[in-house]
């Protein structure tokens, strides 16, 4: 039996663990927030040799800082992607292709963003701010500035993807930034047309893991859940259900088309690289969180 517990942001996991005790078991945060579980001591080193597909993972992802210290692993990767833009088709007569689209006085209310610091990542590229994860005050506070300035414009800042899907088939929402592949076929599926693009200015990629948190009583159950998610069966239920890529490219082969296989970039993780890959903020963590607190606030 899985109990699931939904976080709206990586931010999440913190206090949730915090908060939580004993009652998880495993969590699935991301790149840019994995080693910081690792060093609040929250999860503990993997044991690999009992994940059976582990070998099968793409070297590109096991050669991450994030998920390891003092050669030990503390992370599984098991999905990745980007953090595109996405656009509602009968809403525009000339597609957008920046950031700055999602600035445009002429869409005031028909505005969306995710409700997660990554927000700052957004206005810090519309600024040419593009060194993104290693921000100066003053260019946080300029991205804070052009936040605020979005601020008009903004119908709601979605926190998952049913809400984001919702406000798209409302007609409340006509542009915004989106988890690829996952709200866009949810969309496609109620017969509302979208198109995902990646802007002038960049997209950021991502990639999460499964840790095992600290002590947990249930490690048996644990990894016998990891090895489903990294199977076949797991790998594919993702990658059929939410549109993400997958980090263990044998069992994809085996249940996606060639086109799947090829618009999911199974074949060509380097991707990934043409991505800004979430990068962990460190002391600067704080930093960037009191600034997006901040925007909402206003």
């Amino acid at each position: 039996m899985v109990n699931a517990t939904y976080v709206g942001s990586n931010d999440d996991f913190a206090p949730k663990l915090m908060a939580g005790g004993g009652v998880y078991d495993l969590i699935t945060p991301s790149i840019d927030t994995t080693k910081l579980m690792i060093d609040l001591d929250f999860v503990e080193p993997l044991d690999t040799a009992k994940i059976v597909n582990w070998a099968k993972i793409y070297p590109k992802f096991l050669a991450l800082d994030g998920i390891q210290k003092d050669g030990a692993y503390y992370g599984m990767p098991y999905v990745w992607g980007a953090i595109a833009f996405m656009y509602r088709d009968d809403a525009f007569a000339t597609p957008p292709s920046s950031i700055a689209d999602l600035w445009n006085p002429d869409l005031a209310g028909k505005v969306s963003l995710w409700d997660d610091k990554s927000s700052i990542y957004v206005a810090a590229r519309l600024n040419g701010d593009m060194d993104i994860y290693n921000l100066s005050d003053e260019q946080i506070a300029a991205a804070q500035a052009k936040l605020v300035e979005q601020k008009p414009l903004i119908r709601k800042y979605w926190a998952t993807a049913g809400e984001l899907v919702d406000l798209y088939k409302a007609g409340e929402v006509v542009i915004s930034n989106t988890w690829a592949g996952y709200q866009s076929a949810l969309l496609a599926a109620e017969g509302i047309k979208v198109t995902e693009f990646i802007p002038t200015e960049g997209a950021e990629g991502w990639m999460d893991s499964w840790m095992v948190v600290k002590g947990t009583p249930n490690a048996e159950c644990a990894y016998k859940f990891l090895n489903m998610q990294l199977s076949e069966l797991g790998q594919c239920g993702v990658a059929n259900i939410n549109g993400y890529s997958v980090t263990n490219p044998e069992a994809a082969k085996n249940c996606m088309s060639p086109d799947e296989f090829t618009a999911l970039h199974q074949d060509d993780p380097a991707y990934l690289d043409s991505l800004m890959a979430w990068q962990p903020l460190g002391e600067r963590f704080e930093a960037y969180t009191n600034a997006w607190n901040a925007v909402k606030a206003q």
